[in-house]
């Protein structure tokens, strides 16, 4: 009995860092296949499906037009490149460069844009919180 008061307490928190443990690697592949679609999106010129993965409070506050869908069909998307990421258990950040060529004169250039990730534990998915990068600026 004295043999299962002393491992009972070390078994149990053993259990419970690794509930914690998978709980975080179910967070941190649910980003990375979030991140994997958001980029085929783009990198494919599926803007509208890219739009369904911004947060729905940024959608409500800068609703996208037509127009403003019709803008990015001008547009060709020639790479996709991870610059750089970091983030917590609810939050991550990824540097991105976009190659994009403009169709009407086929001129290419390269946009730097910054995915801002935030996980929402109640829908259980991670938005992404500044909308879709702004194409048709050069760097």
């Amino acid at each position: 009995m004295r043999l299962l008061k002393t491992w009972f307490p070390l078994l149990l928190a053993l259990l419970l860092s690794a509930c914690a443990t998978a709980g975080r690697m179910d967070r941190n592949q649910a980003l990375q296949q979030a991140q994997y679609a958001y980029s085929a999106a783009i990198r494919w010129g599926d803007f509208e499906g890219a739009w369904n993965m911004v947060e729905p409070a940024f959608r409500s506050a800068h609703p996208m037009t037509d127009l403003d869908f019709e803008r990015y069909k001008q547009l060709q998307v020639s790479g996709y490149t991870e610059l750089g990421a970091q983030g917590t258990t609810d939050t991550a950040e990824r540097e991105i460069q976009i190659g994009v060529i403009n169709r009407n004169t086929l001129v290419e250039h390269q946009v730097r844009y910054t995915e801002l990730w935030r996980y929402e534990p109640v829908a259980k998915t991670w938005w992404l919180t500044v909308g879709l990068p702004n194409l048709s600026q050069a760097q």
